[in-house]
């Protein structure tokens, strides 16, 4: 099986960062400027990947944080064309993959085949459809992949084994595992059953893996090393940038890469 662009990128920063950071924002939120300097600051001080969020009105698999973030978005006038138009700025930019994270439906409107063929224009590297199941995706995930975007399966606490094997076979790039049940945004609780659970995950895929839904702090990161090839920080992201602003992102990304760098 020919390697997408995104595993490739994973796999060849391995050896010198054995846990990368993928970071999240919402495009438009609280606004394009806003994010082309935390986009900035978080790939100068260490982030690897960026998962960049198309708003959507219903984001069934995101917290209010999130949700919020969506609302406050589409209440300002972003559009998918403005977030397609961003990432290929953006992408041009930073030497890091990106990847769009949204729900079908914004999809399906835009059309298909034109939205695949501009995200690859842009340089978007894997999509992350959370309400996207292969039972009802697989054609279009066979298409993103005729595109080299690596469509991301996700794995969560409630997947059987089995489960876990049959998305794999549908998958790219990596396997984003949920550290828990629910929406995302609430910190979680990583232990011993959460080892055993990552342990599963790691069996059922040969792609590397990536966990999200409530990794916030330095104590997360150190807990995921060894254990995952990449921590996904999401709504903590944001609150970062709510509390503090846009400044606030170098900082934090480099807090959280210090113990584990």
């Amino acid at each position: 099986m020919t390697m997408s662009r995104l595993e490739q990128a994973i796999i060849a920063k391995k050896k010198a960062k054995p846990l990368q950071l993928m970071t999240h924002i919402v495009l438009g939120y609280p606004s394009f400027e806003a994010n082309r300097e935390v986009i900035r600051q978080m790939v100068e001080n260490g982030a690897d990947l960026i998962e960049l969020q198309i708003p959507f009105s219903e984001p069934m698999a995101d917290g209010p944080v999130i949700l919020k973030a969506n609302q406050a978005s589409i209440g300002g006038g972003a559009t998918v064309e403005d977030c397609l138009t961003f990432a290929a700025e953006i992408s041009a930019a930073h030497p890091i993959p990106f990847l769009f994270m949204s729900y079908f439906n914004i999809i399906f409107r835009f059309r298909v085949e034109r939205f695949l063929e501009r995200a690859r224009l842009a340089g978007i590297t894997g999509l992350i459809i959370p309400d996207l199941p292969p039972e009802e995706g697989d054609l279009f995930y066979k298409q993103a992949k005729e595109h080299d975007i690596a469509p991301i399966m996700i794995f969560a606490p409630t997947s059987s084994e089995e489960r876990m094997r049959e998305l794999a076979t549908h998958g790219s790039g990596f396997i984003y595992c949920t550290a828990r049940r629910g929406v995302t945004g609430k910190h979680s609780s990583l232990d011993s059953s959460f080892d055993e659970y990552l342990a599963t995950c790691r069996a059922a895929t040969r792609l590397p893996i990536a966990v999200g839904f409530g990794i916030q702090n330095q104590g997360d990161m150190v807990h995921l090393l060894g254990k995952a090839d990449i921590a996904i920080i999401g709504s903590k992201m944001i609150r970062v940038v709510d509390e503090q602003g846009v400044n606030g992102a170098g900082p934090y990304i480099k807090s959280l890469l210090e113990p584990v760098s």
